[in-house]
């Protein structure tokens, strides 16, 4: 690394805080206990909030949301909180009163939308992450419950019984290279094993909007639908045995709030031991209103790990959000932000299966994250153009009639007529699917690995070993420019052979236990550095492989846009590139006096909502949960 360290750990949270500066130390201890947002809306409203408490609310806590004129519609007990509905000129009134409530929030919609695309050549998903190996040893997720937290699943027949009926489950050490794979057999509805709904306008929890059903193909889908004489190609999932937990919060529309998405983590938590759920998974996000430590979905998401559960998130779709800097920086989604969870980006294969010529996909989100600073995303995945399950009905591929795989991209002389089976999607939603199904292949094999020790496993095997320096893409007369640094590509590219062969040949006992807690980015004015800094009790503070630069290598550090490292005087984050650096530690930034809140950054000058930045300007939905299509 030219005789320098990239990364610097500190040893304390109140190090950290007092290294960010006098703006950081403010908003710690001043910790307002009412949201920009709930403040900004109309005193003349009913404000659907989610209040959170010291402990688990009781009567004394309902009695007094009724007492100013509110009703309850919820209960949260991992995160001790309510939902309600509240006047907002009595929510003063109600945070005075009782003492116990810790911070309210509005409850916030999640929303999703895609744009018309004619797709000209599918991108491999299977190929660049090498899930093949894990198949070839019996690793198909196998009775690993991942719990689908989305718009619901549809049990078509790619989710039925398992793709590999000859096979049963090998011990996890030691490999047996020897192996082959077993026989693909068509499979039968059956391993959606656990379905319930948690939207108010709907009866079920059956997939009406086509997303959830996509993402679960890409997690567990075993191809039972271009499997045959004349298929030339299978559209597997990456744990095609794996078992699906339906817990639907979207509703037909994609849409749903923060409220809806915390009761299905609860659940997911609840049926833990129930179904063996190891994995949740969050094709979902909104923007960032506060610290990851006061967000309520973000206090959801850890409880989740706490409880044992990996937590996958994607990182978003706003990449291509220049409201910021000219770079895209600082647009990582929540729940995404939370240090604990595994957040993914989206890669382009460029429809090769190889890695050699992959891309970032222009509108995966980057870090570090807004008001915190974690250096996000952790890793990247497969995202763009990726094939999988609909059916008929599916409004997401009814309403994009481009969106659609020709029967030939399968099938012998299928010709151009579209596939009633299969059709593609982009986004950090299908990254962060891949992602999940790849843990369940993991998990399968090493079941004593915890959600800190796959975070870690994933990172530090992670190919970051071909990147380029930069690429670009433009679209409707815009350049989007992407660096190969560690807020767009975190650790690096997925790689499930790299993982196991690590277990295989150190096991579990190798990975050191702790957090794997994401690291925070901090900018030095007096050095004009930026660093990395972590707690020393983190993972990343271990000596060896399990150190910063085994996490994140130093390539990743060096050659990007200065002739030194990343990190230092006149690299991408120095003085010498105001478009990174200025817009994120500059004094009107992120921790400038110029925006205390999201008003006058990520949401759009003069508006307290998102409506005019993250979900698109003038639109309710678009890009939270799919993304343009990139070639």
């Amino acid at each position: 690394m030219k005789g320098r360290k990239s990364v610097v750990f500190a040893v304390c949270l109140l190090g950290i805080l007092a290294t960010l500066g006098p703006e950081a130390m403010t908003f710690a201890a001043s910790r307002p206990r009412i949201s920009p947002d709930a403040v900004a809306a109309s005193p003349s409203a009913n404000v659907k909030v989610v209040i959170q408490y010291t402990a688990t609310p009781g009567p004394a806590q309902i009695a007094a949301v009724k007492n100013v004129g509110g009703t309850v519609t919820g209960q949260f007990k991992s995160i001790h909180a309510l939902s309600a509905t509240v006047p907002q000129s009595l929510l003063n009134k109600l945070t005075s009163s009782d003492p116990s409530i810790v911070y309210i929030s509005i409850d916030r919609p999640l929303a999703s939308h895609s744009d018309d695309v004619q797709i000209k050549a599918a991108d491999y998903f299977n190929e660049p992450i090498n899930s093949a190996f894990a198949w070839e040893y019996g690793f198909i997720g196998t009775n690993v419950g991942i719990a689908v937290i989305d718009s619901g699943v549809r049990p078509v027949s790619d989710l039925g019984t398992a793709p590999y009926n000859s096979l049963q489950p090998r011990q996890p050490a030691p490999l047996n290279f020897a192996n082959l794979p077993g026989q693909v057999a068509p499979g039968h509805s059956g391993r959606v094993v656990y379905s319930q709904n948690f939207v108010p306008t709907v009866q079920d929890a059956v997939d009406t909007f086509g997303h959830g059903t996509h993402v679960s193909g890409l997690i567990a889908g075993n191809g039972s639908s271009s499997t045959g004489n004349n298929d030339i190609y299978t559209y597997r999932g990456v744990a095609p045995n794996a078992n699906i937990i339906n817990l639907r919060v979207l509703d037909q529309n994609g849409a749903g709030t923060d409220s809806t998405v915390i009761a299905g983590i609860e659940q997911a938590i609840a049926l833990k031991q129930t179904y063996n759920i190891r994995i949740i998974n969050l094709s979902l996000g909104r923007p960032i209103y506060e610290s990851y430590t006061q967000d309520p979905l973000c206090q959801a998401v850890e409880q989740a790990w706490k409880a044992g559960i990996v937590v996958v998130v994607a990182a978003g779709n706003d990449g291509r959000d220049l409201n910021l800097n000219a770079e895209g920086y600082g647009t990582i989604n929540a729940p995404g932000n939370d240090p604990y969870v595994i957040t993914v980006g989206a890669m382009r294969s460029m429809q090769t299966p190889r890695i050699t010529d992959d891309l970032i996909a222009s509108y995966s989100s980057k870090g570090p994250s807004f008001i915190d600073l974690v250096a996000k995303p952790d890793i990247v995945a497969p995202g763009n153009l990726v094939i999988s399950l609909r059916f008929g009905g599916d409004s997401l591929a009814q309403n994009n009639p481009d969106f659609n795989t020709p029967r030939d991209f399968y099938l012998r002389n299928g010709g151009d007529n579209p596939s009633n089976d299969y059709f593609p999607l982009s986004g950090t939603s299908m990254s962060a699917a891949v992602t999940s199904g790849a843990i369940a292949d993991l998990l399968e094999a090493f079941p004593a690995l915890t959600p800190d020790q796959v975070k870690a496993l994933l990172m530090v095997n992670s190919d970051r070993s071909y990147f380029p320096s930069s690429s670009s893409v433009i679209a409707n007369g815009i350049t989007y420019l992407a660096n190969y640094d560690v807020f767009t590509i975190g650790a690096g590219y997925l790689d499930v052979q790299a993982a196991l062969e690590y277990l295989n040949a150190y096991g579990v006992s190798r990975i050191p236990r702790g957090t794997a807690m994401s690291p925070i980015a901090v900018y030095n004015p007096t050095t004009g550095d930026t660093t990395l800094v972590v707690d020393q009790t983190a993972l990343w503070g271990k000596s060896g492989g399990w150190g910063a630069s085994g996490v994140y290598g130093n390539n990743v550090f060096e050659g990007v846009a200065g002739s030194t490292a990343l990190w230092g005087k006149t690299a991408l984050w120095g003085k010498s590139d105001p478009a990174g650096f200025s817009a994120l530690f500059g004094s009107t930034a992120l921790w400038g006096k110029g925006t205390p809140a999201a008003e006058t950054a990520l949401w759009g000058k003069g508006s307290s909502q998102s409506q005019t930045a993250l979900w698109g300007k003038g639109a309710q939905v678009s890009n939270a949960l799919c993304a343009p299509f990139e070639y």
